[in-house]
C-alpha cells in the first residue's frame, strides 16, 4: 500500500520550539491536534508529557478525539475549539476541560451536565469579528456575559476569535484590539477577572515579530505552524521550525509506453478526473506510471511531487496515472521500475485525509 510517514521527532521538536517561542512572548497556547483525528498512534509517539509539559492544552474538533486524548493521557488538559452541538453537552463536560462557545442556550446545557457531574466546566466566549464564523455580535457582548455569569457551573475564563480561517481574514491589529477593548469593559462591568484573551493561531506567529500584537493577546490555537512548520500569513516556513515533517509515498504497479491522447469517443460516464489534452499530440506517447492510491485516499491537488518532472494524467478512485516523458536520466539511464516508490509533499489538507483513509499505511519514524 501507499504510506504516510509522519516525522515523529520532527514534529515534536516543532511543538517544544513553539513552546518556547510564546512564552518569550507571555503568551499560553493549545495544541490543535484536529488533522489527525484523534489516531492513538500519533498520539502515543508525538504528546508525550516532556513536550506537551509547557502547553496550556490539546484541542480538538472532534469528541472522539478528545476522548482519545483522556484515555491516552487521563491528565491531559483539554479544550473543545469549536461550538458544542447542544444535544452532545454531556460529552463536552466529560471529555473537555474548556470549550469555546458563541449561543446561550449550548452554554444553558453545558451548565447543566456540569451540574450533574459536579464539575465546572471552562469556556471561552467567542466574538464575531468579520470572519463570519463562530462568534457572538459585538453588540450583544455585555448581555450575554451577563447572563452567563449567573450560572453556576460555568466558568467564563477569556473571550476569543476566529480570524483567517474561512475567509482568510487577517488578525490586524485593530481587529485584535478590540478583544483587548471588550476584556477591560467586561472586567470593569462585572468585576470579573478574565485571564486569557484567545486571539491568535498559526496565521499570528509572524505578527508577533512584526510588534503588531497586542500584549493582552495572550493565548493562541495552534495546529498547522506545530505540525508543518509554516503560517498561512504567508504559507511560508516560521523561523527554526521544520517543514519536512510527512511525505506521502505511493507504488508503481504498472510503467508502460502509451498514447497521450485518449483513443475511442469520450462520455460523460468517466468517474475520475483527467488533466486537459492537446489533440494535436495525437499518436505522440511517453512512458506512463500507475499509482496505488486514487480520490477516496486525497485530493490530487493537495499534494505535490517531489520530482516536479512528473506530470498528472489522471486519478480514479483507486488509482492515479502520472506522465515520466521517457523515464530516461542524462545518461539514458531508466530512473523508475515497477516496485519503485514516487514520493509527494502533502499539505494539512492530504494528512488528514490520509491519515483517516484505511487504505493507507501510516509510518512513524
Amino acid at each position: 500500500m501507499a504510506e504516510l510517514i509522519i516525522r515523529t521527532k520532527k514534529i515534536q521538536e516543532n511543538i517544544q520550539y513553539l513552546s518556547q517561542f510564546l512564552s518569550k512572548n507571555n503568551i499560553q497556547w493549545s495544541l490543535i491536534t484536529k488533522v489527525f483525528s484523534g489516531d492513538k498512534t500519533f498520539l502515543e509517539n508525538v504528546l508525550t508529557p516532556e513536550v506537551i509539559q509547557h502547553i496550556n492544552s490539546v484541542g480538538d474538533s472532534r469528541l472522539t478525539s478528545l476522548k482519545n486524548l483522556k484515555e491516552v493521557n487521563p491528565e491531559m488538559k483539554t479544550i473543545y475549539i469549536k461550538p458544542p452541538a447542544k444535544i452532545y453537552a454531556d460529552q463536552v463536560v466529560e471529555y473537555a476541560d474548556i470549550s469555546l462557545n458563541s449561543s446561550y442556550e449550548t452554554i444553558q446545557a453545558l451548565n447543566e451536565s456540569a451540574k450533574k457531574m459536579n464539575k465546572t466546566h471552562q469556556i471561552i466566549i467567542m466574538i464575531e469579528l468579520g470572519e463570519l464564523r463562530e462568534g457572538i455580535n459585538r453588540n450583544d457582548v455585555m448581555d450575554f456575559y451577563e447572563k452567563v455569569f449567573e450560572l453556576s457551573n460555568i466558568e467564563v475564563i477569556g473571550l476569543g476569535s476566529n480570524l483567517g480561517c474561512m475567509y482568510g481574514i487577517i488578525p490586524t491589529q485593530d481587529k485584535l484590539l478590540h478583544l483587548v477593548l471588550y476584556k477591560e469593559l467586561i472586567s470593569a462591568k462585572f468585576n470579573k477577572n478574565l485571564p486569557l484573551i484567545s486571539g491568535g493561531s498559526s496565521i499570528t506567529l509572524p505578527l508577533i515579530n512584526q510588534g503588531t500584537i497586542p500584549p493582552e493577546i495572550n493565548h493562541f490555537r495552534i495546529g498547522e505552524a506545530a505540525f508543518f512548520g509554516v503560517s498561512p500569513y504567508d504559507n511560508e516556513k516560521f523561523e527554526g521550525l521544520s517543514v519536512d515533517t510527512f511525505e506521502f509515498k505511493a507504488n508503481i504497479i504498472e510503467l508502460e509506453i502509451k498514447q497521450t491522447v485518449p483513443d475511442g469517443v469520450i462520455s460523460d460516464g468517466n468517474i475520475g478526473h483527467t488533466a486537459e489534452f492537446d489533440q494535436e499530440k495525437r499518436g505522440e506517447s511517453s512512458v506512463k506510471a500507475i499509482l496505488d492510491f486514487g480520490m477516496l485516499d486525497v485530493n490530487r491537488e493537495d499534494i505535490e511531487p517531489l520530482n516536479t518532472a512528473l506530470d498528472f494524467v489522471g486519478i480514479t478512485s483507486d488509482m492515479i496515472v502520472v506522465d515520466l516523458g521517457d523515464n530516461l536520466d542524462e545518461e539514458g539511464n531508466q530512473v523508475y521500475k515497477v516496485g519503485d516508490q514516487i514520493s509527494f509533499t502533502p499539505n494539512y489538507m492530504a494528512v488528514a485525509r490520509l491519515l483517516n483513509s484505511k487504505f493507507i499505511d501510516k509510518v512513524f519514524e
